[in-house]
């Protein structure tokens, strides 16, 4: 056994043992409701799957969720109902996250069996995936939250009366602004309080301040990822749709906009280090290399290098890219030649029956046959 396993292996044991619960394995849970995941791409006023509104004694009886950390059951226990926007938030983090890179090496794959650390050991890494998962779930929790603060599922708070004074050109806000800042402080205090108290001393490594200060950072810049992308949507008043007067108000964006923003926030990310400035002036993350630019609050920050990705790790978790199809004629990351690591790939023929020859019955429904046909796969080696 290589030292460099061994020293992994030590830190997945001891990381573990230190009881953190891993509220992301909410999102792997049964939907308690059908339906779409709310922001999938789709319009964002579909119903966010998870979020309906629960009895107060199951509420409560959920807060006591072992995947918690203490602090976290006891925000619950202040609003039981909130919880279910939590675990929205989560699968909605999960999913976007693994459509965003399904192409790429590292495809966000998770393990259910593994509720202790549903990311696998690549959380261990302060590399810039981990860097995205820890925006993209604080986003995912904010956005959550907001949308089920409009929808009337939360007691303490609803819709954003902050946007109301009048504007020029013959609009005036009104309807209901969705409350996204009630959503990112929800978000900034679960985030913290899912941290484990400081080892004194301790300054890097899974549970040191540089990690932290990391998280903090890229937690916080998910958030504005969505506060930032906030749409303004209006409707007409007036006598014979003269639109004398347009009623304006604020709204979620699809999460697939900021999902897309936090993946190519996650391919600039800035390398930086822990600065420790002496005195009572706290330690603060600075670039890495003098020639690095300095981050600004929506970037995204990492520690280390990533992992390597090509080949399977049982103990990191990584599934490796063998056996994954591949583009051929792709120059991109789900092209053949990078996502098999130049290992190579081979070239298999497959039997499909897919839905053809669709056509509209009136009324009111589509009608299709089933056809039968030959499909190129190439898969990695």
């Amino acid at each position: 056994m290589s030292m460099s396993y061994l020293l992994v292996s030590l830190l997945i044991v001891a990381w573990q043992s230190g009881a953190q619960a891993n509220w992301w394995y909410l999102g792997l849970e049964p939907r308690l409701t059908s339906g779409p995941i709310q922001g999938s791409g789709v319009d964002s006023q579909t119903q966010i799957a998870g979020a309906g509104v629960i009895g107060p004694a199951s509420a409560e009886k959920n807060c006591k969720n072992a995947h918690l950390t203490a602090k976290q059951q006891a925000i619950c226990s202040r609003s039981p109902p909130v919880l279910q926007a939590v675990r929205a938030g989560a699968r909605l983090a999960i999913e976007e996250c693994q459509h965003q890179f399904r192409s790429a090496r590292w495809n966000c794959s998770v393990s259910p069996e593994n509720p202790e650390n549903v990311f696998g050991g690549v959380m261990l890494v302060n590399s810039r995936e981990a860097a995205f998962i820890y925006a993209v779930s604080s986003a995912g929790v904010a956005y959550s939250v907001t949308r089920a603060c409009s929808r009337g599922e939360l007691t303490d708070c609803s819709c954003d009366n902050r946007v109301r004074a009048r504007r020029p050109n013959n609009w005036q806000w009104g309807g209901c602004s969705e409350d996204i800042h009630f959503g990112e402080k929800f978000s900034r205090e679960w985030s913290e309080s899912g941290e484990e108290p400081l080892k004194e001393g301790a300054l890097h490594g899974p549970k040191g301040l540089a990690g932290q200060l990391m998280r903090k950072h890229d937690t916080e810049a998910g958030r504005r990822a969505i506060r930032s992308r906030m749409q303004r949507v209006c409707k007409c008043h007036g006598m014979s749709g003269s639109c004398s007067v347009r009623v304006c108000w604020r709204r979620l964006p699809s999460f697939r906009v900021a999902g897309v923003a936090l993946a190519a926030l996650h391919e600039g990310a800035a390398l930086v280090r822990l600065a420790q400035r002496g005195g009572r002036r706290p330690a603060r993350l600075r670039p890495a290399r003098p020639d690095l630019k300095r981050p600004n609050k929506t970037d995204l920050v990492y520690l280390e290098d990533s992992p390597d990705y090509c080949e399977r790790n049982l103990t990191l978790g990584i599934p490796g890219t063998r056996g994954r199809v591949c583009n051929r004629t792709s120059l991109g990351l789900d092209g053949c030649r990078l996502l098999c690591c130049g290992r190579g790939y081979q070239t298999r023929v497959r039997d499909v029956t897919e839905k053809c020859k669709c056509r509209f019955v009136w009324c009111c429904h589509v009608k299709c046959e089933m056809c039968r046909h030959t499909r190129e796969e190439h898969v990695c080696n």
